[in-house]
C-alpha cells in the first residue's frame, strides 16, 4: 500500500505555510491599523475641513506673520520640529511595516508579485501605495525594505512615488483648495510619473540585480533559519533606524536653514516667468515637506504673488521626492536611477509649470 506523501514526507511544509499565512495576516492587521491611527482617520476629518473652509492649515515655510527666516540655527530648529511633529505617527509606521515586511512576507511572493520589470509588476506597486498617502520620507524605508525583498526598481519607485503624487487624500484636499484644475493637472502628471517614469527606470536598470539571491522554492529548508521572530524583526528594525536616522535629521535641518534661499523673496514682473519656474522645480525637488503640505505653501505664495505656473510646478515637486528621500533609499537604487528620478521629477515641475502659467 502507497503511503500519503502529502501527509508523511511534507509535515515541516505544511506547519510552514501555516505559519507564513498567519505572519501575512499580522502583518495587513498591523498595516491596517497604524494606516488608520496615523493617516485615514486624520485625513477624514481633514477633508471636512477643506471641503469646509477651503484651507488645511498654514504654510510650513513661514515662521508665524514673519514670512520665511532667514537661514539660521534658529530657522533650522523651527522648522525640523514643525516637521517632524508633522510626521512622526507616518515615520512610526513606516519603520514598523518597512521591518516587518521583511520577516513576515516570504520574500518569494514579492518577488513574482513586484520582482517583475513588467509593466504589470509597476503597476501592482503603483496601486498597493494609494492606501499608504505617505509622504516621500515616510515611504522611504517601506521602498528600502521592498527592494530588500527582491522588487524591481520600477514597482517599489512606483509604489514610492504613488504614495505621494497620486495621494487620494490630498487630490480631494488640492480639488477643495485650489480647485479643479490644479487637482487634474497633479492627477495626470501624477500617472506619468507613477507608471511612466518608473517603467523607464526599469529599462535604466535592467543590468542591476537585487542584493540577494531568492530562494528557489517555499519550502522551509531553503530559508535561513536566523532565530526568533522577534529577534529577526528587531535585527532588522534596528538596522534601518541606526542607518537611516541620522543622516536624514541632519538634511532637514539644513534644508530648513535654508528656507529663505530656496524660496526667495519674488519680484512680482517675475511671477510667471520660464525661469521663475524652473527655479520652483528644482527648489520643490530638493525641499522635504509633511504629506500634504504643498497645499497651503502653493495657496500662500499666490496670495503673496506668486504666479500660477511657477505654483503648478511646486505642486508636483514638493511632494514627491526630495534630497532626504533620495538619501533614504540610496542604497536601494542605483545611482543613476536616483538621478534620473530627480531629473524626470524637475522636468515634469516644468512642464506643469508651463501648463499652468496658462491658468
Amino acid at each position: 500500500m502507497q503511503p500519503n506523501l502529502t501527509q508523511d514526507q511534507h509535515p515541516a511544509r505544511s506547519a510552514w505555510t501555516a505559519r507564513t499565512w498567519a505572519g501575512i495576516l499580522l502583518f495587513f492587521a498591523l498595516a491596517a491599523a497604524g494606516l488608520f491611527w496615523a493617516k485615514w482617520q486624520p485625513y477624514f476629518y481633514k477633508t471636512l475641513t477643506a471641503a469646509k473652509e477651503h484651507s488645511i492649515g498654514k504654510s510650513i515655510l513661514l515662521d508665524g506673520s514673519s514670512g520665511i527666516p532667514a537661514p539660521s540655527w534658529e530657522a533650522a530648529w523651527s522648522y525640523s520640529v514643525t516637521y517632524f511633529l508633522a510626521v512622526w505617527k507616518a515615520l512610526l509606521v513606516a519603520a514598523i511595516l518597512a521591518s516587518l515586511v521583511q520577516v513576515l512576507i516570504p520574500r518569494d511572493w514579492i518577488s513574482r508579485l513586484l520582482g517583475s520589470t513588467r509593466f504589470a509588476s509597476t503597476l501592482r506597486g503603483g496601486l498597493l501605495s494609494l492606501p499608504g498617502m505617505m509622504c516621500t520620507c515616510c515611504a522611504a524605508p517601506i521602498v528600502s525594505g521592498l527592494r530588500k525583498c527582491s522588487s524591481s526598481v520600477g514597482s517599489a519607485a512606483a509604489f514610492w512615488f504613488g504614495n505621494t503624487a497620486l495621494n487620494p487624500a490630498v487630490l480631494i484636499f488640492m480639488f477643495f483648495v485650489l480647485g479643479w484644475k490644479f487637482t487634474l493637472l497633479r492627477f495626470v502628471l501624477g500617472v506619468v510619473l507613477v507608471f511612466g517614469v518608473t517603467t523607464l527606470a526599469n529599462r535604466l536598470a535592467k543590468d542591476q540585480s537585487v542584493a540577494e539571491p531568492l530562494p528557489t522554492s517555499f519550502q522551509p529548508e531553503a530559508l535561513p533559519d536566523e532565530g526568533s521572530f522577534l529577534t529577526r524583526w528587531l535585527k532588522a528594525l534596528g538596522k534601518m533606524v541606526f542607518s537611516m536616522t541620522p543622516l536624514y535629521i541632519l538634511t532637514v535641518l539644513a534644508l530648513g536653514a535654508a528656507r529663505a534661499w530656496l524660496f526667495p523673496a519674488m519680484d512680482v514682473n517675475l511671477a510667471d516667468s520660464f525661469w521663475l519656474i524652473v527655479v520652483m522645480a528644482v527648489a520643490g525637488t530638493l525641499f522635504v515637506i509633511p504629506t500634504a503640505a504643498e497645499i497651503p505653501i502653493v495657496q500662500s505664495m499666490i496670495a503673496m504673488g506668486l504666479g500660477t505656473g511657477p505654483a503648478a510646478a511646486l505642486m508636483i515637486t514638493l511632494p514627491v521626492i526630495s534630497l532626504p528621500s533620495i538619501l533614504l533609499v540610496r542604497k536601494a537604487f542605483p545611482a543613476k536611477v536616483l538621478a534620473f528620478f530627480a531629473v524626470s521629477v524637475i522636468v515634469l515641475g516644468i512642464v506643469a509649470g508651463l501648463i499652468g502659467s496658462l491658468f
